[in-house]
């Protein structure tokens, strides 16, 4: 079968998104004289996790959200890191606290990450929100899995009934993910490192969401034809950024196709915006 994808512009779609919510912000600050504010704590020198704080203060600054950012050292005590949530919790007019991954490795990053009110938990990965996730009552959704969720709606694709693989099975991605699917009528597949034969799997799947940060992982033969790819991996090699999808081949078979970079990435940053708005107007009208 010849085609070539279509591809899903996350880039385009994060911008109506954000179109959507500078009008809503502004709606927010003329009837309550208050804006959201999403307080940001990075620790250590992580390059990756600097280029992701940078984008998301300027989406805050985009579409006139309030960022602080607390920068803390590498050697930074899990307790001090607890403390400042603590504070941030306990503070007015802090709307969402987000704690950047990963963690330097002395850090229980489940520990520090529950200690986030779920009121103000940004990520939707505290206990409370992924707990609400599972039973099908999506509060707060994690940011890329929502991401994921909104782009395929965006471009009218419906879930239900399909087999989905998803190659990721963190907290952040292929877990939640896998919950939303199931809440939408999907029949989601995760695989993972032990998983055997991933070809058996993504070959037989309608739509396939990898995210492992390997590049060239999935192949032209790996993908049926007409299939929807959705590339969350995200990888530098020199000066290039890539995904985990072969993307030049598996484009000529499936049907719908997201670049790396300039899809999932986009899509994640603005879900940081729209979970941040959700949780600003449930403080405002005392709903916690």
């Amino acid at each position: 079968m010849n085609m070539v994808a279509e591809i899903i512009d996350g880039k385009e779609i994060a911008r109506e998104i954000e179109e959507n919510i500078k009008s809503e912000v502004e709606k927010l600050k003329k009837k309550y004289e208050a804006k959201p504010c999403l307080s940001v704590i990075l620790v250590g020198e992580n390059p990756a996790s600097k280029i992701y704080v940078r984008k998301k203060e300027e989406a805050c600054g985009r579409v006139g959200i309030e960022f602080k950012k607390i920068e803390l050292p590498e050697s930074e005590e899990e307790e001090e890191i607890i403390k400042i949530i603590k504070k941030l919790n306990s503070d007015s007019n802090v709307s969402g606290v987000l704690v950047q991954l990963p963690l330097p490795r002395h850090i229980d990053t489940k520990k520090v990450i529950d200690v986030i009110s779920p009121y103000k938990d940004v990520d939707g990965l505290t206990k409370e929100n992924m707990g609400n996730l599972i039973l099908g009552d999506e509060k707060i959704s994690p940011c890329t899995p929502l991401g994921i969720i909104k782009m395929l709606e965006k471009i009218g694709i419906s879930v239900e009934g399909k087999d989905v693989t998803i190659v990721n099975h963190s907290n952040i991605v292929g877990r939640p993910l896998a919950a939303m699917l199931l809440n939408r009528g999907a029949t989601p597949t995760v695989c993972h490192k032990k998983t055997r034969n991933l070809k058996k799997h993504t070959l037989e799947a309608d739509i396939v969401v990898t995210a492992t940060g390997v590049p060239g992982l999935i192949k032209e033969d790996m993908i049926k034809d007409g299939a929807i790819v959705i590339d969350g991996g995200i990888k530098k090699i020199g000066e290039k950024i890539v995904g985990d999808v072969d993307f030049e081949a598996v484009r000529k078979k499936a049907s719908y196709i997201t670049p790396v970079p300039g899809g999932v990435g986009p899509m994640t940053v603005s879900m940081v915006l729209f979970n941040l708005v959700q949780l600003f107007k449930a403080q405002l009208s005392k709903h916690i």
